[in-house]
């Protein structure tokens, strides 16, 4: 099989993992003319017209798998077209994409082969042949296999970026259920493993390089029937006790030939949206995993944000002063970002910010009205209207063909 058959079959098998993290590394240049690539400056994702991320070359090192996994459309019995890099045609076509600028970088992963210790062996390879033998500056975040060995993992960590191992689902008893031959002891035994080497680096700047990006994850969202609740309470865990840079959620797709267990059809994609939402919340906001999802249903509403729906369920609090109010308590007023409380609050030490300087603060003025007391304005009561929901949820358009 050609390369440009391999990358195409290998390419869209990679596009159902969407923890694909490109930031957050040191600073690398090939300025004076040593080695290649670079990570100065913001990496970000780029899009091409038909919807291709072209900023990270995104591929699998091959999509046969000795694994089963109910969800996975490239599980050991999956009837899909199977391909196989080798790890010299990896460091090819990754050096070839970097030098016609298409990419920024590599996103590796790849099925279980032969062994968790052998496929680890495999991709780690890549990411030393770029660094050592071509002096890759570029980017590199690398999928790890949980149950291999701690040696290889360290390995790993020195020439990756960023390292990352899929928890899959929120619950042991759905990993049970769905991928009976992972074990989410052994995935979190090695996201315990990452996070102290991290921190070792961190800490003492003698240490060994690895991994300054930190790690990552992800959950499929909608192929078990776990709720929100559960898959946020899951994310909070992992924030804590690993201090992951990111948890990703990923719609779950329909495959051909799916297993009974799985639910017929994808969930509705604005659910992983809102789970996204939620999750920035509780990274920046300062809400707790418990309080963000209503608790008569376990899900999130589809409708309308979760900050929003939030304050519609605790209009006790509110309306606020927006001269005296603390920071988290503008953190928590529907319409308010981050950046839009730190103006407020800057603003603010000069002289009582009024409803008329709210739009040159980048505020829209109608989103936080009900919330929010100004000297020159008091809502009247605004927050206890019983059409309030109505008055700040965008209603769908329907658009006329003629």
């Amino acid at each position: 099989m050609d390369i440009s058959k391999k990358l195409q079959i290998l390419a869209d098998a990679a596009k159902y993992d969407a923890s694909c993290a490109s930031s957050g590394t040191v600073k690398r240049n090939s300025l004076g003319g040593k080695g290649i690539g670079s990570t100065e400056g913001a990496i970000c994702h780029s899009y091409a017209p038909d919807g291709r991320c072209i900023s990270l070359l995104k591929i699998l090192l091959t999509n046969a798998c000795a694994f089963d996994c109910l969800y996975c459309v490239n599980r050991a019995s999956s009837n899909v077209p199977r391909a196989r890099f080798t790890v010299e045609e990896v460091v090819s076509v990754t050096l070839d994409f970097y030098r016609r600028n298409y990419i920024e970088g590599l996103f590796l992963s790849s099925g279980i082969i032969r062994s968790p210790d052998y496929t680890m062996e495999q991709v780690v390879r890549v990411a030393r042949e770029l660094r050592q033998t071509h002096d890759f500056k570029g980017y590199i975040h690398l999928k790890t296999i949980p149950d291999a060995s701690d040696e290889l993992m360290a390995e790993a960590g020195k020439y990756a970026d960023r390292l990352s191992i899929n928890i899959e689902l929120p619950s042991e008893t759905s990993l049970k259920t769905l991928a009976p031959e992972k074990d989410v002891r052994a995935i979190r035994r090695s996201m315990g493993r990452m996070r102290n080497r991290i921190d070792e680096a961190q800490d003492d700047k003698r240490a060994p390089r690895f991994a300054p990006a930190g790690q990552s994850t992800q959950m499929i969202v909608g192929a078990d029937a776990e709720d929100d609740r559960a898959i946020l309470a899951t994310s909070a865990n992992l924030y804590s006790s690993y201090r992951l840079k990111r948890v990703y959620y990923s719609a779950f797709s329909p495959i051909p030939d799916a297993s009974r267990i799985l639910p017929p059809q994808a969930p509705p994609l604005v659910r992983e949206h809102r789970l996204y939402q939620a999750d920035w919340l509780m990274r920046f906001y300062g809400f707790d995993a418990g309080e963000i999802v209503a608790q008569d249903t376990g899900h999130l509403s589809l409708d309308m944000d979760p900050k929003l729906a939030w304050a519609l369920r605790n209009r006790d609090r509110f309306p606020v002063d927006v001269n005296t109010a603390s920071r988290s308590q503008l953190l928590r007023v529907p319409g308010l970002g981050k950046t839009a409380v730190d103006r407020i609050l800057a603003a603010r030490r000069v002289r009582a910010v009024r409803l008329d300087d709210i739009p040159r603060l980048r505020v829209l003025v109608a989103k936080v009205l009900p919330f929010l007391i100004f000297p020159d304005h008091t809502p009247h009561r605004l927050i206890d209207r019983a059409d309030l929901k109505a008055r700040l949820v965008p209603q769908p358009r329907q658009l006329s063909l003629l």
